[in-house]
């Protein structure tokens, strides 16, 4: 076979045609989210459990929990010339006690890759098809918040996820600060790098005057 025909016979065609129809005449969308820790975080914005996978990533028999009813979508956006901005996904309504468990137990998430996806589902809640991605994020770091309670309203926690398109983070290592001490390690009577100290604090140093 020559390498045209492997051109020709590509297709750019990236949701399945079933699905595409389906979509067009119902309203029901499932939507998964997929974090590759050990073990795996694997929720969708449903109420019941049920089996379902994205291809070739998730093994036969894999259940995405249900993580409830889906608030306050984040725009989702694409890695652009180095650029992307930060997203959050989170679950609210965890009391206290659970959420702390929830903390102490949690994996590493940092760096580990994350998913979005979609799917149809049918008149029985399940999917039609594999999950399909759509989103490739990279995982940066976890928070939680406690929102004020009044009266005898039951304190709850909001549990997050701060994520970024690509595979950049958030956060930056620290600069190398070459310091005094380091200076006179190779030079003792050199006072050039006194000052670096309170300038990496966001000090305006007084040089001296030589």
């Amino acid at each position: 076979m020559a390498w045209q025909d492997l051109v020709g016979s590509y297709s750019l065609q990236y949701v399945p045609q079933a699905v595409l129809d389906r979509m067009a005449s119902s309203h029901m969308l499932g939507i998964f989210f997929r974090l590759d820790t050990d073990p795996g975080l694997h929720i969708w914005a449903g109420v019941n459990d049920i089996p379902a996978g994205f291809d070739s990533l998730d093994e036969d028999g894999t259940v995405y929990l249900g993580g409830g009813r889906l608030l306050n979508i984040p725009a989702l956006e694409v890695l652009v010339n180095g650029q992307s901005s930060s997203v959050e996904f989170g679950i609210s309504g965890i009391d206290p006690d659970t959420a702390a468990k929830v903390l102490d137990t949690m994996p590493d998430v940092r760096g580990k890759d994350l998913k979005i996806g979609i799917t149809t589902l049918d008149d029985y809640y399940q999917p039609t098809s594999p999950i399909i991605a759509l989103w490739t994020g990279t995982a940066s770091h976890p928070t939680e918040s406690s929102p004020a309670v009044s009266g005898t309203e039951n304190p709850t926690t909001t549990i997050t996820l701060a994520t970024v398109s690509g595979n950049n983070t958030r956060s930056r290592a620290s600069l190398v600060l070459w310091s005094g001490p380091h200076q006179k390690a190779m030079y003792p009577t050199d006072k050039f790098c006194d000052g670096t100290a309170r300038l990496a604090r966001g000090v305006a140093p007084a040089w001296p005057n030589y």
